[in-house]
């Protein structure tokens, strides 16, 4: 396959659902978007944007209404058996055997990919290893947590070399050091040249990992391009640390009128997200000063979840049938 042929070409993209009423929903609207080989990939949106349908799309599980896809140049409809022996795919619901070891669910797994019997070993140890599970090996996964049922999971995928991977909100349910350890793996088999299909609602975690970004909504793109692209959308966004010598509810008050896309606060310190100008984040500063002390105070660019927040709003989207 040429380098120059993408990974994953979508072009005016539709897919309606019939409502029993009669009525259709537009889950994608002309979406359009192209994804490189060996690139980390995000898809990233609201509920109800349309995230799971291109997803199904891609995986050949069911057909657009109008526009194409093709995975590795090969048209999603017209080769799905094809593009499926190019794909390895992690959806939302856990597919684990349950009553079965760690290393035989991996096992398992490979025999069902057809790896020959004398490679499986060698196989199962190097993803115990990757990710971070040999200590589990031969614990059956019914008695593991959430996160580490979650981590096998993913790790099936990598058993077998595929260029394409879809990971459906890998690392959901995980705690810390589970989702430390499988975004490092992760990352790695991109280094591999492998392509990284992700959809998460953690953006720092899209943040951290992926190449380029996709934003959609309603079914249409919003947003595309590497993180610099999309935060470059909203220079006019930033952050706001600011430590007074006590914060009390009459300082909450004053800074829940301000055109905020984001307010915590810990102890003495409120963490804010303004709208505006440099210049209005350095005037809101000195409004402040002039009323209230002020201990500390930092001011920085936007993280991606508080650009995410200003290009789509905070109301969740109209649900899509999955």
């Amino acid at each position: 396959m040429n380098r120059s042929t993408p990974a994953i070409d979508v072009r005016d993209l539709v897919k309606l659902y019939r409502r029993k009423s009669g009525h259709s929903v537009r889950a994608l609207d002309g979406l359009s978007l192209r994804v490189e080989q060996g690139e980390i990939f995000g898809l990233l949106g609201r509920n109800g944007a349309g995230k799971t349908t291109l997803l199904r799309i891609l995986t050949t599980l069911i057909h657009p209404t109008a526009g194409s896809a093709s995975v590795m140049g090969l048209d999603v409809v017209e080769h799905p058996y094809e593009v499926r022996k190019r794909i390895c795919t992690v959806l939302q619901e856990n597919a684990v055997e349950l009553y079965l070891s760690v290393a035989d669910n991996l096992a398992t797994y490979g025999r069902f990919q057809s790896i020959p019997p004398r490679d499986i070993k060698q196989q199962v140890a190097r993803v115990l290893e990757q990710f971070e599970l040999d200590e589990y090996r031969n614990q059956k996964v019914i008695d593991l947590s959430g996160g580490l049922k979650r981590r096998v999971q993913v790790s099936k995928v990598f058993m077998v070399n595929r260029p394409v991977i879809f990971l459906d909100e890998a690392t959901t349910g995980m705690d810390p050091i589970n989702k430390r350890a499988t975004i490092e793996a992760i990352r790695n088999q991109a280094r591999l040249g492998r392509t990284i299909f992700l959809t998460t609602h953690i953006l720092q975690e899209a943040e951290e990992l992926c190449d380029t970004i996709t934003i959609i909504d309603h079914g249409r793109t919003v947003a595309q391009g590497n993180l610099q692209t999309i935060k470059s959308l909203s220079s006019r966004a930033f952050d706001m640390s600011i430590t007074f010598d006590e914060l009390t509810d009459v300082i909450l008050h004053d800074l829940e009128q301000l055109p905020l896309l984001k307010l915590t606060h810990k102890h003495h310190t409120a963490e804010i997200c303004v709208k505006g100008s440099e210049l209005s984040a350095l005037s809101i500063l000195k409004t402040l000063a002039e009323r209230y002390t002020i201990l500390h105070f930092e001011v920085g660019r936007a993280t991606l979840e508080e650009v995410f927040l200003e290009i789509l709003g905070q109301d969740d989207g109209e649900e899509i049938p999955p």
